[in-house]
């Protein structure tokens, strides 16, 4: 397979993924992360870095758009529910280990 046809596949598969996770808002960024060690938000932030590797400037919030489809204070406010203490406890670990500290 050549480089741009691999390329076009994994894109498309990141599209399917996002889609997937746009119809799946019963899922909370804490759930995943705390199972899988990625949410949502790293998503758009992988996004965001990579613009910005190839000089496209994206802030944070430009990039979390653009994977959510809508600006995050608006997808928090329709799908995300308050967290229990023990997954907040969970996240914490959870992102020290798969992101850094905070």
């Amino acid at each position: 397979m050549d480089k741009a046809t691999r390329t076009e596949l994994e894109a498309a598969a990141f599209r399917r993924l996002r889609d997937h996770l746009r119809e799946r808002t019963d899922v909370q960024n804490i759930d995943m992360m705390n199972l899988s060690g990625f949410c949502r938000n790293c998503l758009s932030r992988w996004y965001q870095e990579a613009a910005n590797e190839r000089g496209i400037e994206m802030s944070k919030e430009e990039g979390r758009e653009a994977f959510l489809g809508m600006p995050s204070a608006e997808w928090k406010e329709k799908y995300q529910a308050e967290a229990s203490p023990e997954k907040q406890a969970e996240f914490e670990v959870a992102f020290r280990e798969n992101v850094g500290e905070r």
